[in-house]
């Protein structure tokens, strides 16, 4: 059995930068630090940090005033923000730039008094975040379904924002129906799907014309991980979803001469190189890399964070 391995997976810049703003503040200010929301959505990066003094909390009233609170890289809300504020939270932002663009667009466009049309999953944080800053003027949406049963107050006053960690693909085919059905419609086309998104994306389909089976190391609740599996399996390539080295299950390799192996843009290095140990115990012998797109993103920490 061959394994490929994309050379494009694993951490994102906003991803790194989340986490490095974790350590770092523990380092200048100690423990406890308090985190709202999964700084990132990978359980093995979460417990990891709470081994450090990381409390990890959903709900401000957790958290005694005065401490130092992080927003995760999902972003939050201005009610958040402003609850925050309030209750004398020492704040650090990690959201992740690209989203904070989003936001910024968002509320660009509710400015104008547009009714914004969020392209998104409902439930998610990011999207939980992003609306709250599009005014009460938002809208969510979700697929092309959602587009034809769309009811809006003025056809010629509408804009659109993405989540980040979409498929880029099912996305083109929603901003393709709001433009049918609203041509005045304004928005960033896939734009706003993240560059790490959007590469892991092309690598996956990549993989998918190679290999026999594919396996994505991602947590359940990664948005961005679960589109990876999505790419594979709409080409006919079974396809797994793989928290840990552990969950690989003998089974799925019946039959299989080569496995793709890629990784969410939340998910750390030692997973996939455990994957990779675990798929030689079960008879690979050769691990090959499938080339990609070169990334040196890497974003500046908060400011606080500097001095």
């Amino acid at each position: 059995m061959r394994v490929v391995l994309a050379e494009v997976r694993g951490f994102c810049a906003g991803v790194q930068r989340a986490i490095d703003i974790v350590e770092v503040a523990l380092q200048k200010y100690g423990s406890p630090i308090y985190v709202r929301h999964e700084i990132v959505h990978n359980r093995h990066v979460v417990d990891r940090l709470k081994a450090k003094g990381v409390r990890f909390i959903e709900d401000l009233s957790e958290v005694p005033t005065g401490s130092v609170t992080i927003f995760s890289a999902h972003g939050v809300s201005p009610a958040v923000v402003d609850e925050a504020a309030a209750r004398g939270h020492s704040v650090i932002d990690a959201t992740c730039p690209l989203v904070l663009r989003v936001h910024n667009d968002g509320g660009y466009y509710a400015n104008q008094g547009r009714e914004v049309i969020l392209i998104g999953h409902e439930g998610h944080p990011e999207v939980e975040g992003t609306m709250g800053w599009l005014k009460g003027a938002g809208r969510l949406v979700s697929s092309v379904e959602d587009v034809d049963r769309l009811v809006v107050a003025d056809p010629l006053r509408l804009a659109y924002v993405t989540q980040t960690t979409l498929s880029v693909d099912d996305t083109k085919l929603i901003i393709e129906a709001l433009r049918r059905r609203f041509p005045s419609i304004t928005g960033p086309d896939t734009k706003e799907i993240c560059y790490a998104t959007q590469n892991r994306q092309q690598a996956v389909a990549e993989l998918a014309e190679i290999v026999d089976l594919v396996l994505v190391v991602g947590a359940k609740n990664s948005s961005n991980s679960n589109r990876l599996c999505e790419i594979p399996q709409a080409r006919g390539v079974p396809t797994y979803l793989v928290e840990e080295p552990a969950a690989l299950k003998p089974e799925w390799l019946q039959g299989v001469g080569t496995v793709g192996v890629t990784a969410g843009a939340s998910a750390p290095e030692d997973l996939v190189q455990g994957l990779i140990e675990a798929l030689r115990t079960h008879g690979a012998t050769e691990v090959t890399t499938l080339p990609g797109v070169p990334e040196d993103l890497h974003f500046k920490l908060p400011p606080q964070l500097l001095s």
